[in-house]
């Protein structure tokens, strides 16, 4: 079976974006539903073993970002894909419209409070950048925060000043992906259909769904600027193709591989002095036990 090349679906820094020039839909990594599993699940073993010595050594931690369209399947890659690892090293945050309090702080700082400790790895499902798609969409919501300056020097602003954050995260020791996941427009209609029809996800289905479908080419607008402006070789976006959901789990999953391999994470190896510490405690554990 092909194997999967992230360099594939990474965007170059200093690149333009065009959205209607990216497929949504890739030839299949997976020959039939078995072998899809099957090919999940190894990712998913070798994603935890990467896990568990980024927590061992504690040295660095890893920040993904996922953004997409409504229905694009944000919270099912990261369910299947993150779901073998241990709980303890990974905390997810899913951001909604900022609180009254958070809104008198720079649009950064509910954001910096949900960083990955070192060892541990963060998910953002939906991130900082909704500040600069979101709100570029709908200029009511930049009105409403009371922002100075004028809207097109505002997100010119706002990506430099996301760049500066990653690029500081990133010399300190914060690892950071970013994917996009690419829905068309056809595929999103069925899938907001299949809400409707499956009574297990009726929940999910909102009017607010509806009215932003309106806002569709404002949308690919504001990711095609923001992901061209913010793609750097300190943090690449990826642009995943998400009308198969199978294909896109497998796709993120070994881009999240890649990155592992990448930093060639070791055990610690015990000083003389821990080594010293660890014999003690061996002598203290063999003795036997006292009566009670």
């Amino acid at each position: 079976m092909a194997k999967i090349h992230p360099d594939t679906y990474k965007v170059l820094p200093g690149t333009t974006l065009r959205l209607d020039q990216v497929a949504t839909l890739a030839d299949p990594y997976y020959r039939s539903e078995k072998h899809y599993q099957k090919r999940l699940a190894a990712q998913r073993a070798e994603l935890d073993s990467h896990q568990e010595l980024l927590y061992a050594t504690r040295q660095q931690s890893v920040l993904m970002i996922f953004q997409a369209m409504d229905a694009a399947g944000k919270d099912g890659v990261i369910r299947h894909v993150m779901s073998g690892i241990n709980p303890q090293g990974c905390q997810v945050f899913s951001f909604q419209h900022p609180s009254d309090g958070e809104l008198k702080h720079d649009f950064l700082w509910r954001y910096v409070n949900c960083l990955p400790e070192r060892g541990r790895i963060g998910i953002f499902n939906r991130s900082y950048y909704e500040e600069v798609l979101i709100v570029r969409v709908h200029p009511e919501i930049l009105r409403s925060e009371g922002v100075p300056g004028t809207s097109d020097q505002v997100w010119e602003q706002r990506y430099q000043s996301i760049s500066s954050l990653e690029r500081h995260l990133c010399r300190n020791g914060t690892q950071i992906l970013k994917f996009f996941l690419h829905l068309s427009e056809e595929e999103q209609r069925k899938r907001l259909l299949e809400r409707f029809e499956n009574p297990a996800k009726n929940w999910k289905l909102q009017r607010s769904d509806l009215i932003e479908r309106q806002f569709w080419p404002a949308y690919q607008t504001a990711y095609e600027a923001c992901i061209s402006a913010t793609s750097t070789e300190e943090a690449p976006w990826y642009v995943v193709p998400a009308d198969d959901k199978e294909n896109a789990r497998l796709i993120t999953s070994q881009i999240i591989l890649d990155l592992f391999e990448g930093l060639n994470l070791r055990m610690p190896v015990a000083d003389n002095a821990r080594q010293k510490e660890l014999e003690s405690i061996r002598d203290a554990l063999l003795e036997p036990t006292r009566p009670s």
